[in-house]
């Protein structure tokens, strides 16, 4: 059976092109994400922000300090100045989150909104490019998905908070839990948290037990991949995109 999210329905473990695949190319950059596109990947996976004016830009941190040649708060500066900024030591720019969409239509992307204010603009961008089936939002705060979910009416697949995945994790050793969100449809976790196992065989099949599925970041060891696949998780976000291709066309499970 299909899965009930469009953005799921792939043949197959989805490997995800962190940040375009941040360790080949400056992250978060056009030509990272058109380097993953060419080797063949259909996930690409991103940060936003939003700038003082309310535009929605594909970047990490909260400022431009740390890999750009300007500095500043991006929530307290205005596009136009934002759209100056060379990230790395070459004469790539940020780009906005529309111009992921519109130059990929076909491509899905995976998209972490960093701060509360990206929300509303967010929503705004998804509605006016008919995106909502291409993408898949996650965040390290419950309340912001809870807003995006009430903002999209639950039309929109979603990851799990913090809270949701420590419930799901919890479920594994048998705890009743209740039900999750309807738009919940994935948990995207690290492999360890706090120095424990979290992405584990007892919290994969306790998720696929629900109709789950499980994705787990930062991945860049070839092994590690390996180990993750033979567990049974449903994809992997890596900075190193050429590693896990190769890792999945070993198996035969690239598509």
């Amino acid at each position: 059976m299909p899965p009930r999210w469009r953005f799921l329905d792939h043949p197959g473990p989805i490997p995800f092109a962190h940040q375009g695949g941040a360790s080949d190319f400056p992250e978060n950059t056009m030509r990272a994400f058109q380097h993953a596109v060419d080797l063949g990947y259909r996930y690409i996976e991103t940060d936003v922000h939003a700038t003082l004016d309310g535009i929605l830009v594909a970047f990490h941190d909260d400022t431009l300090d740390r890999v750009t040649d300007r500095r500043g708060v991006i929530g307290e500066l205005r596009w136009a100045d934002i759209s100056q900024a060379r990230v790395g030591d070459g004469d790539d720019r940020i780009p906005r989150l529309e111009d992921l969409l519109g130059t990929w239509p076909d491509v899905r992307v995976n998209i972490d909104p960093k701060h509360d204010a990206s929300v509303t603009p967010l929503v705004e961008v998804l509605t006016r490019t008919v995106a909502f089936d291409r993408v898949c939002i996650g965040a390290f705060s419950g309340r912001r998905l809870a807003r995006f979910r009430r903002l999209t009416q639950n039309r929109v697949c979603t990851s799990m908070g913090p809270t949701e995945v420590a419930r799901l994790r919890a479920s594994s050793y048998g705890v009743p839990v209740g039900r999750f969100a309807p738009a919940c449809a994935c948990a995207q976790v690290p492999a360890r948290a706090a120095r424990m196992p979290l992405a584990d065989r007892r919290f994969v099949d306790a998720a696929h037990r629900r109709d789950l599925q499980v994705h787990v970041w930062t991945i860049n060891d070839a092994d590690e991949m390996g180990r993750l696949l033979d567990l049974g998780v449903d994809g992997i976000m890596t900075d190193r995109p050429a590693v896990l291709k190769e890792v999945l066309e070993r198996r035969q499970a690239w598509a």
